[in-house]
């Protein structure tokens, strides 16, 4: 985890201090790549970078002004609702589910106490005297199973 920033302007500097949003990347470089071979003039590159640049700075300050305040309400509201339903529903119901199926539990481990256990341990000892004999190179003598 990052560390916490110290003052208000490294706040706004480090909008992403958790890295959750790597994958966007929208910086010319990582987006646009010219070959050898394959070269614009240099004035049409230039040109190319400045309009790419500004547009996009233009374009997403325009939706970052009208949208994002909506959103981050929507937003807020969703995440107050998930965290209500997770604090207020989902984590006391599963408590009680718990509680109610400790002694269903405790059923279920005598019942299998006294039946498969004792089942199981029957197969063992019959079971504990077979032998596999898998050598290629073995003469052709059997196993014999012995109980």
């Amino acid at each position: 985890m990052t560390a916490k920033p110290e003052n208000v302007q490294e706040a706004l500097e480090d909008r992403d201090p958790n890295n959750l949003n790597q994958h966007v990347q929208i910086v010319w470089d990582d987006i646009i790549g010219e070959p050898e071979g394959a070269r614009s003039p240099e004035c049409a590159w230039r040109l190319s970078h400045a309009c790419f640049r500004h547009s996009r700075n233009l374009c997403y300050t325009v939706l970052a002004v009208l949208i994002a305040p909506p959103c981050a309400l929507f937003l807020g509201c969703g995440f107050a609702c998930l965290a209500f339903e997770q604090i207020w529903c989902t984590a006391p119901c599963i408590r009680c589910v718990k509680i109610y199926f400790a002694s269903l539990r405790t059923i279920v481990q005598a019942c299998m106490a006294a039946t498969v256990a004792p089942a199981a341990e029957a197969v063992g000892h019959v079971c504990r005297h077979i032998r596999v004999n898998l050598r290629k190179d073995a003469p052709e003598e059997r196993d014999i199973l012995i109980i």
